[in-house]
C-alpha cells in the first residue's frame, strides 16, 4: 500500500458537486493498493498514518499527531500512485484490482476510525475534485 499524506489547514472532496468529505484541519491521504496488499497491511498503515507525528509543538517542532491536535483525516482512494511513469504515457497495471482494492481501501478506513479521528473518504472508483490547503507545505509517502 503506498500513502502520499499531506498537513492541511482545510480539506474536501466533491462528486458530482456534493461534497462527500470535508475536514477542518489534519491530514489529507491519497491511499493506493497493489498486488500483494492484504488486511494487516491496510490495519498497519491507518495506525503509522494516525499516528505520524507531523504537527507543531509549542516548541515549533514536529512532535504532535492528530489525537494531540484534533485533527482529522480526508482519505480519498488513488490508484495512480502505483503507476509506472517511466514511459510518457503511465501504466497503471501495479494496481490492485477495483473489487479488492476497495475492500482494503474500507478496511483502512475502518481501522483509522477505530483510533479515534474524525475520518472522512472519498468515493472509491468516482471522479473526485479534492481541494485542499497545504499546512507547511509537508507531504510524506508511507509504503507498507
Amino acid at each position: 500500500m503506498r500513502a502520499v499524506v499531506q498537513r492541511v489547514l482545510a480539506a474536501r472532496v466533491e462528486v458530482d458537486g456534493a461534497v462527500v468529505g470535508a475536514i477542518p484541519h489534519g491530514l489529507l491521504v491519497y491511499l493506493g493498493c497493489a498486488p500483494g496488499d492484504d488486511e494487516t497491511k491496510a490495519a498497519q498503515l491507518a495506525r503509522r498514518v494516525v499516528q505520524a507525528r507531523v504537527f507543531a509543538d509549542p516548541a515549533g517542532k514536529m512532535n504532535r499527531d492528530l489525537a494531540q491536535t484534533g485533527g482529522a483525516l480526508l482519505v480519498v482512494s488513488q490508484f495512480t500512485l502505483l503507476g509506472d511513469t517511466t514511459q510518457r504515457r503511465p501504466f497503471f497495471g501495479g494496481a490492485l484490482e477495483p473489487v479488492r482494492a476497495a475492500e482494503l481501501y474500507a478496511r483502512f478506513l475502518t481501522e483509522a476510525r477505530a483510533l479515534g479521528p474524525q475520518v472522512e473518504a472519498g468515493s472509491f472508483g468516482a471522479h473526485m475534485l479534492v481541494t485542499a490547503t497545504n499546512d507547511g507545505p509537508i507531504t510524506l509517502i508511507y509504503e507498507q
